[in-house]
């Protein structure tokens, strides 16, 4: 059924992000027949790809288990149309099972066999800035017809964009006037950024050393496409099944950059430019997390973002989030009291992406800085660092891990 994107702060927030409709009512009371009638409808109305693909293969399981297998393949072949690509899970969903005998199933999925997101060669991965040229040529012509900026930016910006832009605008952005009230609420800042925004090539030999250094610490290491994208300040990075995504906005200070329009939390967090390379390494080391065990404790949550902070740290010379450790300074005694209350609870939005509990005296995301602190202590204790670097990549037991590293503060 529903082919669940691999992204790490859905993950660490939780499934309740996303609302049950009514056709996944109807898929859940088995009423499949029904469902498949409601998914494809669903599917109209969606604003980015990745929604509409996800009803569309949504809507071939229903008929597949509702015995119609000509419609069932009709609306998988739409479905791969618009970027379906996972032929690993295809292969594997039981509900297409009674497609596989069909003389037109190997026709079907031979196109995605042999796709590669990405390379085991730190020297080859791409970086990849195609939406931000999109962004910026439909930002103009917005700026000249603000009446109909929404239909300008699907037409020039979001329809045209990557499968990696639809993956981050579904799940961080999720509408499209949600996106322009952003850009409403922050003029002048998005009429600076053009001259930040394309400088993510002098930072690229940068990038690559950190994957280099990331390969050595970890031979298995794998590297994704890293997309580059305008967002809405909602993530200034993420992963998907397919590529380490950026939102290049939340990543361009500079002296000259007005954070006037800024939130607290948003002028706290908008990372210099010249960071971009601990940024980027600390989203690919997230990219290499896939053999986690994960939880739904807060302890899990702190460990998955601590450990891309203190890996990124090691292959790209700084952490992606310093100002948590200069705050810290002084204080870990009662931020580990405080953390202990809640370690094994589903705390994690207490801890991780709480922006609104920012405040001028407390930071938010000090789980961050936790998880480090664990990190690091399982990895200071290690005789044998490369182990102890694929023992973090793949634990299966966040108490376990957290109990051997034996941090004491």
């Amino acid at each position: 059924m529903r082919p669940f994107l691999l992204l790490f702060f859905w993950i660490l927030q939780g499934a309740a992000s996303l609302a049950q409709t009514k056709a996944d009512s109807l898929y859940l009371a088995k009423n499949y027949a029904q469902a498949g009638t409601c998914y494809p409808d669903q599917a109209q109305h969606q604003q980015f790809r990745q929604f509409k693909r996800e009803d569309l293969y949504n809507a071939s399981c229903c008929y597949a288990l509702a015995g119609k297998s000509d419609s069932a393949m009709i609306l998988l072949r739409l479905a791969i149309q618009n970027g379906y690509k996972n032929i690993t899970h295809l292969t594997e969903d039981t509900d297409l099972r009674s497609l596989h005998q069909r003389a037109d199933w190997g026709r079907l999925i031979a196109p995605l066999e042999g796709i590669s997101f990405g390379t085991p060669d730190p020297t080859k991965a791409r970086v990849i800035t195609t939406d931000v040229d999109r962004f910026w040529k439909a930002y103009d012509l917005a700026q000249k017809d603000t009446a109909h900026r929404a239909a300008i930016y699907r037409q020039y910006y979001f329809d045209p964009g990557s499968d990696a832009l639809q993956d981050y605008f579904s799940t961080k952005v999720k509408s499209i006037d949600r996106y322009i009230a952003s850009h409403d609420r922050k003029q002048a800042f998005y009429a600076s950024i053009r001259k930040n925004t394309s400088k993510v090539d002098v930072y690229k030999p940068a990038m690559i050393q950190a994957f280099v250094k990331l390969k050595e610490l970890y031979p298995e290491a794998y590297f994704p496409d890293v997309t580059f994208v305008i967002g809405a300040f909602t993530s200034a990075g993420t992963t998907s099944s397919e590529a380490v995504i950026i939102g290049l906005d939340q990543a361009v200070r500079s002296p000259d950059i007005p954070m006037g329009e800024l939130s607290l939390w948003e002028r706290n967090n908008i990372s210099a430019v010249d960071k971009l390379p601990n940024l980027v390494a600390h989203e690919m080391v997230h990219a290499n997390q896939g053999g986690i065990q994960y939880d739904t404790t807060l302890l899990c949550a702190v460990l998955i973002e601590g450990m891309a902070d203190f890996l990124g740290e090691k292959i790209s010379g700084s952490t992606a989030n310093a100002r948590l450790h200069v705050w810290a300074k002084g204080r870990e005694q009662q931020i580990w009291a405080d953390f202990k209350k809640e370690m094994y609870l589903n705390r994690a939005n207490n801890w991780i992406a709480n922006s609104n509990q920012e405040t001028p005296d407390h930071p938010a995301d000090l789980g961050y800085w936790v998880g480090y602190q664990i990190c690091k202590a399982y990895y200071d204790k290690s005789p044998d660092k490369k182990a102890a670097v694929r023992e973090m990549l793949n634990f299966k037991d966040s108490r376990a891990f957290y109990e051997k590293s034996g941090l004491t503060l």
